[in-house]
Order: C-alpha cells, then structure tokens, then sequence
C-alpha cells in the first residue's frame, strides 16, 4: 500500500470518528468486564500509564481505581473533547498512534484496546509499535487488543469480497482489509490480524511477548497481547 493511501485512510478513519463521536461514545460508556483483567492482572500501584486510542475515556475510572496515572490519547479531536468533559481531571492529548507527543521512557505500561485494525499498512502498524516501545520505560508493558474477524460472520464476507476485488486489482487495500459502516459513518478502514501477525510486529518492534490469548467481548471475537520492552 502505497504512503499517500494510507494516509488517506487514516484520515478517513479519523474522520469517521469525529462524525459518529456522539455515537460510539454512548455505545462505550462502561468497560467490559471481560476486559477488566487486562488491567487487574499487569497494573500496579503508581504506575504511569497511557491509553493510547483512549475514545471516550472510559478505561480512566478502572485506571485510577487501580491506584495507576492515567494519560489518554486519540486522534479523534471530537472524541477527546467528550472524554476531557466526563474526566475533567484526567489528562488528554490529541494524537496520531506513530507519532507519540511524550518524551522517551515516559511510562510504565501502555494499553492500545482495539485500536491497530484501524491502522493501514504493515509499515505504518510497525511505526506505532515502535513508538510505544519509546515512550515505555525499561521493562515496560504493553498490553493490546484487536478483533478477531475470521469469527464474524459479517466481517469475514467482506474479507473475502475484498480479497476477491484487490486478486482482480479493484482497490488498493491490502489482504485481510475491509472498509465497512461504523456507528453511523461509512466505510471505516479495518485490518482482521491474526496472532502471529500481532506477535511479529511487537517482536520486530523489539518486545518480548508475555502473554497471548483470545477473549469474547460479547458477540466479538478478541486477540490481546501483553508484551514487555526489551
């Protein structure tokens, strides 16, 4: 995938975002409690800690729960302004994934939940990840998430649609994207990973996986990954 389409993407995506705010923000008021032990298990007391792809804010309250500091991020300025009126006295920060505003060695652990499938390109998912892994101190941790689309049905029809289009040289996406209607907006860019994939960017990325594993977060399918920076 060429540079000039991925960031056509990624703006498409911010834009969709921006429109269905309002939207997704009241589909996301509270945090899952199958997601929970992603930050019960890994979190400890003090840490410092960035949500990256934060949304609304919602996984501030959890966070600050655990006794952890909270810093969220997103590219969605309409969305950042929802989640800086809920949590006033949290910090927020308007931000593209592969290019982090925080200073080397900034944070203990870092959480992306369901954010990378909305990444374009090998290349520009690997920069994110390497981004991460600057602004986590030594030993640091990572902990993501990413949807499993092979599961759903919906999902897996236009993994196929749109394999068959790009084998006929109909689009410009790359295998396993799709573009579909999100909250309200039309065709939102998503990437359907697999394990492996998400294990040779952290590794490439210079972390060291933890811990993998699948988890259903009601009818949708999640891959999650805890890695440590080396």
């Amino acid at each position: 995938m060429n540079e000039k389409y991925v960031k056509f993407l990624l703006n498409k995506n911010k834009n969709c975002y921006d429109v269905s705010a309002e939207r997704f923000s009241n589909a996301r008021k509270e945090v899952w409690n199958e997601l929970k032990f992603l930050f019960k298990d890994f979190l400890k007391s003090g840490d410092k800690t960035l949500d990256l792809g934060c949304g609304n804010g919602r996984f501030f309250e959890l966070i600050k729960n655990l006794n952890a500091k909270y810093t969220g991020a997103d590219n969605s300025e309409k969305l950042i302004k929802l989640a800086k009126v809920k949590y006033p006295e949290a910090e927020f920060v308007v931000s593209d994934a592969d290019k982090l505003p925080f200073s080397n060695e900034s944070f203990d652990k870092v959480y992306a939940i369901a954010l990378f499938h909305h990444i374009p390109s090998f290349e520009s998912r690997l920069q994110a990840f390497k981004e991460v892994n600057r602004v986590l101190k030594k030993d640091g941790i990572f902990v993501l998430t990413a949807w499993n689309m092979w599961k759903n049905k919906k999902t897996r029809r236009l993994i196929l649609k749109f394999g068959l289009l790009k084998i006929l040289r109909l689009t410009n996406l790359d295998f396993k994207d799709i573009l579909m209607p999100w909250h309200g907006s039309k065709d939102c860019y998503f990437h359907n990973f697999s394990m492996k994939e998400l294990e040779k960017l952290a590794e490439k990325a210079g972390f060291k996986i933890i811990k993998r594993g699948e988890v259903r977060v009601r009818k949708n399918h999640n891959f999650y990954l805890t890695c440590q920076k080396i």
